[in-house]
């Protein structure tokens, strides 16, 4: 079951089905089916852009993107894929909070939808810190299909650690 620890925490049944996609070697027939490409957001500017536009248009909020970024050093062995932080700074008398956030190179070469999943997901960070009903809520009302595609995104770094790249 180490093929498939990605999965790990969904039922018995759908972990025998990716199983059995994996033997019948058609783990990446289905992801391209569902994702026939992978998006052209390579460099910090353009992820940069891209995630303000993204918060932008689903957080209607002065809450500030500082920075984020493509980091090599995060990856899914850490269970992670992306990281948010936020520093608090004083200047004079005012206080001046930075919310920055980090990206795998996993998703470099992946589908839009798998780099908007992560985007969304540290972005929802910056209203609720815990991993509660109310941040999946948010998740799922900036993304309708947050929960396929996690699951999706699961299925492409099982087939990352099964076969290499995809894309």
């Amino acid at each position: 079951m180490d093929k498939i620890s990605y999965i790990n925490g969904y039922s018995k049944e759908l972990q025998q089905k990716v199983l059995k996609l994996i033997e019948e070697n058609n783990l990446g027939k289905y992801l391209k089916s569902k994702y026939p490409t992978c998006h052209n957001i390579t460099n910090n500017k353009l992820l940069y852009t891209h995630a303000v536009s993204l918060k932008n248009e689903l957080l209607n909020n002065k809450i500030p993107l500082s920075k984020i970024e493509y980091d090599s050093k995060i990856n899914s062995v850490e269970n992670a894929l992306g990281l948010h932080t936020f520093i608090s700074r004083i200047q004079g008398s005012k206080l001046k909070s930075k919310n920055e956030i980090k990206i795998s190179t996993q998703v470099k070469t992946a589908p839009i939808e798998f780099l908007n999943l992560l985007i969304i997901h540290e972005l929802a960070h910056f209203k609720h810190k815990e991993h509660n009903k109310a941040f999946y809520n948010l998740c799922e009302y900036m993304m309708s299909d947050y929960f396929q595609i996690e699951f999706d995104l699961r299925l492409y770094l099982t087939y990352l650690k099964l076969f290499g790249k995809l894309y």
